[in-house]
C-alpha cells in the first residue's frame, strides 16, 4: 500500500531485512492490540477452536495477542517485502515502513550509482503494485496446503467474510487439537487472506487502485476515470461494510472514496 510516510519518531524500532530498511513505529503495535484484542476475546467461540471441543483454555488474552501480534507483523512484512523486492527487479532501492495503517514500501534512490530515481511505466507500476498482495497471498496459501497436507483443517476460513467462507476443500480433516497451533495458523492465514483481498479492490490508494489506474492508462483511459471508479468502489464497499456491522471498515473506505473525490477537483477545474 503506498500513503504518506509517518513522521520518524524515537520509539521506532529499525532493522534490515535483506538489504532493505525497516521501520516499525509505535502506532503499528498499538493498531494491532487494538484489531486483535476483539480476535483474540472470541477466540472460543473461532470455527474449529479447540477450546469448543474441550471446553478449557490453557491461553490467556495477553499469549494470544503476542501470537496475533507476530503473525500480523509476519504478515505485512512479506507484502511489503513483495514489493521492495519488484523495485529492486527494476533498479530502485526502497525501504519498508509499518505503521498503524499496515504497511509502506518506499522507493528512495535508483540502484545505479549516479543515476537518479528510474521513472517507470505503467507496466512496471502494475507489477510492482501487485507483487505486494501476490506475495502475501502466497505465504498463506503455503501455510494452508501445509497444514492440509498433514491432514488437518484450516477452520479460520469459516470465519471469513462472504465467499471465503465456502471454500469447501480448506476446512476438510482433522481437527487442530492445540491451541498454541490452531492460533498460529488462524492469526497468520487471516489477515493474509483479508487485507492481501482488501488491497486488491479497485480503491485509491490501496494496490488494487493502482493496478486499475494502471491498466486504464495502458488502455489509453485517463487519470480521472481511475479516481471515479475509486470513488463508486470506495462508496460501494462502505455502504456495505456499514450494512454488515462493520463500521471502522465504513470509515476506512468513506475516507479513502472522499480522498479520490478531493483529487478529482482540480482535474475538473481545469475543464472549465
Amino acid at each position: 500500500m503506498l500513503l504518506s510516510e509517518p513522521p520518524e519518531s524515537e520509539y521506532d524500532l529499525r532493522f534490515m531485512l535483506m538489504g532493505f530498511p525497516v521501520r516499525i513505529t509505535w502506532t503499528f503495535w498499538l493498531a494491532a492490540v487494538v484489531i486483535g484484542h476483539g480476535l483474540c476475546q472470541a477466540f472460543a467461540f473461532l470455527a474449529g477452536s479447540p477450546v469448543q471441543a474441550f471446553g478449557t483454555s490453557t491461553l490467556g488474552i495477553a499469549p494470544l495477542l503476542l501470537v496475533w501480534t507476530l503473525c500480523l507483523l509476519l504478515s505485512i512484512l512479506i507484502h511489503e517485502l513483495g514489493h521492495t523486492f519488484a523495485f529492486r527487479h527494476y533498479g530502485i532501492q526502497s525501504s519498508i515502513v509499518l505503521y498503524h495503517f499496515g504497511g509502506l514500501a518506499i522507493p528512495t534512490s535508483s540502484s545505479m550509482p549516479g543515476r537518479s530515481l528510474i521513472r517507470m511505466g505503467e507496466r512496471e507500476q502494475l507489477i510492482i503494485s501487485a507483487a505486494g498482495p501476490a506475495a502475501q497471498l502466497l505465504s498463506a496459501l503455503a501455510v494452508i496446503l501445509v497444514v492440509k497436507l498433514a491432514g488437518y483443517e484450516v477452520a479460520i476460513f469459516q470465519n471469513m467474510p462472504a465467499y471465503l467462507d465456502r471454500i469447501p476443500w480448506v476446512s476438510d480433516g482433522k481437527m487442530i487439537d492445540s491451541e498454541g497451533l490452531y492460533a498460529l495458523v488462524s492469526f497468520y492465514v487471516f489477515p493474509s487472506v483479508v487485507w492481501a483481498l482488501l488491497n486488491l479492490v479497485p480503491v485509491w490508494p490501496l494496490d488494487g487502485g493502482q493496478i486499475m489506474r494502471s491498466v486504464i492508462l495502458m488502455t489509453g483511459g485517463t487519470i480521472a476515470q481511475s479516481l471515479w471508479i475509486s470513488v463508486i468502489c470506495s462508496g460501494a464497499l462502505a455502504f456495505y461494510a456499514f450494512r454488515n456491522g462493520q463500521p471502522m471498515m465504513a470509515i476506512f473506505f468513506a475516507f479513502f472514496g472522499f480522498s479520490s473525490y478531493q483529487m478529482l477537483q482540480p482535474m475538473n477545474n481545469s475543464w472549465r
